[in-house]
């Protein structure tokens, strides 16, 4: 598939995944502390619900179109100490596939009922922090060079 093709669904659905994520930890744990604890509750289900049908699928796209862009720059990849842009592309890619790993964790919780409030702030807190640093790698790789 075409390069500029893969960019542009890996981002839309970075946009999706990334801005659920920031609504999450920025907005909602803010609105936490101004409702009731049972109103509170009404909305993360409903939330829940909605980001449960969605979401996988915005992680299918992203990762998938991540991959295809990958293969792109397989070469550099294969020695990544040789230059700047393919050591900040591996970190991206380890710290990516560290999220994949909290996604995978936390939909095995739900899935099993073992999910408490405390796995899920931390989660989505190592998630925020994680995507901040893609984000910042994503534009570094094409302007960072030593």
């Amino acid at each position: 598939m075409d390069y500029n093709v893969l960019l542009t669904l890996h981002l839309f659905a970075a946009i999706l995944f990334v801005g659920t994520v920031f609504f999450e930890v920025l907005i909602l744990e803010n609105v936490r502390k101004r409702v009731p604890r049972e109103v509170m509750r009404t909305m993360e289900i409903a939330i829940g619900k909605v980001a449960r049908k969605i979401i996988p699928w915005a992680i299918l796209v992203l990762y998938s179109a991540g991959v295809g862009m990958a293969w792109q720059y397989r070469a550099i990849l294969a020695h990544p100490l040789q230059s700047s842009f393919g050591l900040l592309l591996t970190i991206k890619i380890v710290l990516a596939l560290s999220v994949l790993a909290h996604f995978l964790t936390a939909m095995t919780l739900l899935h099993t009922g073992k999910m408490r409030s405390v796995y899920f702030r931390r989660i989505h807190i190592s998630i925020f922090i994680h995507m901040l640093g893609i984000v910042f790698l994503a534009k570094s790789m094409f302007y960072l060079h030593w």
